[in-house]
């Protein structure tokens, strides 16, 4: 049974003072993520409980207690602080996940440095437009990524250190290069940690949006009272819980629910570093007993389209808990995973500048499948039109998803771009940029971003609303669905769609699934036209790029791709 207390209960008189209570923190005092999350656990007696089970390929396992966490952090951050590295110094984690990835996080935090963590399936022009912006004075990388760095490194002469963690001493270092081993270095019982403040930088997380160049989003330590508290009343994460987030902390989910928030909370996590396979990842929930689920809706899909025999194979009756986020949750997943898990999964809505949960099907709340819940406690939301920026009052209209600032988590700006930042405030409101509409109940349905939203004729289609439906037939595994132009209404619907094995792409499969989503769909948003395809474009963090399959259509540049899987 969840110790969160309802919905209603919760948002009555909250107050963020709450999570600042629980965590023993008073304003005005030094507020340090990698502390709270390592040392303060163990000073409440936790020290020899687990804190990360880590499994890489061949099965390899390590496991981690919450002082070997403390102990691991003080020597990474020693280590970088010996090399003369300090407070408000970026430090580029570029690495799979490892466990020096998430240990290093913390260790950077705990001298007062900016972690900057991204994906180390980047190229090197990836790497060095987000390193350039940043200006970053070290990276910590593995031997396999660090032909990447050479690379670009005699552009980047702020890049003092190079830090690779499992150098065997064999082969020969290349200039700024420093091995650094963790099993092998002298653990350092205390660090001096540094005393950084409420406000001062933490994390740099770089987001590539729709158009222009990938912005560096800065947020600061206080985003530990969000984190803490949506982790343990959205996530529902309890004392006895182990729990697996299956993001990358190259994406903002990976630190704020894949470090941060169950650390704070002197939660066991799991991390399984094999990439995506249905059977691995169902065989990783049985064997270590895992019991809350934070995945995303593309793996989720993923599952569905592997089918149900294959989760007959596996005893996965600890799971109690499951939560979605990255992109909206397809009614259709929801309705599946209660059937085959025999619990839906609870979608979360939120993005990488507003640091922590924002939207939510708050656990115990009723589920309505397809829609993204209602705001978090303390969380002030609403739709906005989109030329005023006025409050929408009617029930069911589209606007702009629009939320008050001040939550502890949110951005406290764009790295080096002041002008953007400011663009993302309109009368008074946060703007997350996506479209959606509140029902007579309250809950949020998401509609699109609002650079995806179809204008045929002057009708409003909901990509997502399409993609719905074609998703509920049972040949479609995956679909994005784009506007392509129209001499007639300007612009018409396109759906692009990866078909389920054993069936075949043609006409009357076609024919079939045009007359099965006929029924769901108004006349305006039915697709004039269905193109099969093997795969659909993703970023890493498994986001549909819609925008790369509109830039075809129409014939636009592409844009910045290095957020792309396969790029």
């Amino acid at each position: 049974m969840s110790h969160i207390g309802s919905y209603a209960e919760r948002v009555k008189g909250f107050d963020w003072s709450l999570a600042e209570k629980e965590l023993g923190y008073t304003r005005g005092e030094v507020l340090n993520i990698g502390w709270y999350c390592s040392d303060r656990i163990c000073e409440m007696g936790k020290k020899d409980k687990t804190a990360l089970i880590w499994e890489g390929l061949g099965g390899v396992e390590k496991r981690y207690s919450f002082n070997d966490v403390r102990r691991a952090g003080n020597t990474i951050g020693a280590f970088l602080r010996q090399l003369g590295i300090g407070a408000g110094d970026r430090v580029c984690l570029f690495m799979d996940k490892i466990p020096e990835l998430y240990l290093g996080f913390l260790g950077v935090l705990k001298i007062g440095a900016i972690a900057q963590p991204l994906f180390s399936a980047f190229g090197d022009e990836s790497l060095h437009v987000r390193l350039d912006n940043a200006e970053s004075t070290a990276i910590i990388t593995q031997r396999k990524h660090v032909g990447k760095v050479r690379k670009i490194l005699d552009r980047m002469p702020y890049v003092k250190h190079v830090i690779i963690v499992d150098h065997d001493g064999k082969k020969e270092l290349k200039e700024r290069e420093t091995p650094f081993s963790l099993e092998d270095a002298r653990m350092v019982e205390e660090l001096e940690i540094h005393p950084t403040l409420a406000e001062s930088p933490s994390v740099l997380h770089y987001t590539s949006g729709t158009t222009g160049q990938p912005k560096g989003v800065k947020h600061v330590h206080y985003s530990l009272i969000s984190q803490y508290l949506t982790a343990k009343w959205v996530l529902d994460l309890m004392d006895d819980d182990v729990y697996w987030c299956t993001a990358d902390p190259g994406w903002v989910t990976g630190t704020s629910y894949g470090i941060i928030g169950p650390w704070s909370m002197g939660v066991t996590q799991c991390v399984l570093d094999t990439g995506f396979n249905p059977e691995s990842w169902y065989r990783f929930i049985e064997k270590h007993r895992i019991s809350v689920w934070y995945s995303a809706p593309t793996a989720i899909r993923s599952l569905m389209k592997a089918g149900e025999e294959i989760i007959q194979k596996f005893n996965l009756s600890s799971l109690r808990h499951l939560a979605s986020v990255g992109e909206p949750l397809n009614a259709e997943a929801v309705v599946w995973s209660e059937r085959v898990f025999g619990l839906p999964f609870h979608d979360t809505y939120w993005q990488t500048e507003t640091g922590s949960i924002m939207l939510t099907n708050f656990p115990g709340m009723r589920i309505k499948p397809g829609s993204m819940g209602k705001p978090f406690p303390g969380i002030t939301a609403t739709v906005l039109d989109p030329e005023t920026f006025e409050e929408i009052r009617e029930t069911g209209r589209p606007g702009l998803i629009g939320f008050k600032p001040g939550w502890p988590a949110m951005m406290r700006g764009y790295w080096k771009n002041e002008a953007t930042y400011q663009q993302k405030f309109q009368n008074g409101w946060y703007i997350p940029g996506d479209r959606a509409t509140i029902d007579t109940d309250g809950y949020f349905w998401f509609i699109g971003r609002d650079d995806d939203v179809i204008n045929t004729g002057g009708h409003l289609v909901s990509p997502f609303e399409v993609e719905s439906a074609l998703l509920e037939h049972e040949a479609v595994a995956e679909s994005a669905v784009v506007a392509k132009p129209d001499e007639v209404n300007m612009e018409v619907v396109k759906a692009f769609i990866t078909l389920k094995p054993g069936f075949e792409p043609g006409p009357d499969l076609e024919l079939k699934i045009m007359n099965f989503i006929r029924k769901k769909l108004s006349p305006l948003a039915m697709p004039q036209e269905i193109e099969y395809v093997e795969s659909l474009p993703k970023t890493r963090s498994g986001k549909i790029m819609r925008r790369l399959l509109h830039a075809r259509e129409w014939g636009e540049e592409i844009g910045d791709t290095s957020t792309l899987e396969n790029d």
